[in-house]
């Protein structure tokens, strides 16, 4: 603690603490959203996100849209993260 500033890196991370249900109350918030987009919200990579997002999906409360199409661009570069939406399911 530095002059009544408490600077744990759980704190400075404005709330945003990956668990089972912090995933569950973003994604019902938001109903629809990307693989990346969760990742950046919770701070961590995707590869990190993904088996709490699995948790949810088995449970049958989150459905995974998987896009074989991408961006619809053309150049066949798009990250997978960037056009895997994951859906709550009420």
């Amino acid at each position: 603690m530095i002059s009544g500033f408490n600077l744990q890196p759980e704190r400075c991370m404005r709330g945003n603490t990956m668990t089972p249900i912090a995933i569950k109350q973003y994604l019902s918030g938001r109903k629809l959203a990307t693989l990346k987009d969760i990742a950046v919200h919770f701070r961590m990579d995707t590869d990190t996100v993904k088996p709490m997002l699995d948790l949810w999906a088995r449970k049958g409360r989150v459905k995974k849209h998987a896009s074989n199409l991408g961006c619809q661009k053309g150049c066949c570069k798009c990250d997978p993260a960037t056009i895997t939406t994951y859906e709550w399911i009420e």
